[in-house]
């Protein structure tokens, strides 16, 4: 019974790996015919300016300078606070509108 199983195992491997076989490795297909109408100096030009004025601080980490207000930050968390009592706007997560 074992050696039954053994068989089986062995013909059902040798079935299914005689269908896998890989592609010829051949990048022919992925090659693409690019005609430039620019001159390669002028786009060598463009990068190097490109690279000297593009910043590499990221947008996110900017601060944006405190708004200047008369109001007072006690005035507008009591309006906050009375906004959500009387349900105005949402409180939480299950508190949309």
């Amino acid at each position: 019974m074992n050696s039954k199983a053994i068989l089986a195992v062995a013909a059902f491997a040798a079935i299914a790996s005689a269908g896998v076989r890989a592609d010829e490795a051949d990048a022919s297909q992925f090659a693409l015919q690019f005609t430039s109408t620019r001159p390669v100096a002028e786009v060598k030009a463009e990068a190097i300016v490109e690279a000297k004025s593009h910043s590499t601080i990221p947008a996110a980490s900017k601060v944006m300078e405190p708004m200047k207000t008369s109001t007072e930050v006690r005035t507008v968390r009591a309006q906050a606070i009375e906004a959500v009592r009387l349900g105005q706007i949402g409180y939480g997560e299950a508190g949309g509108l």
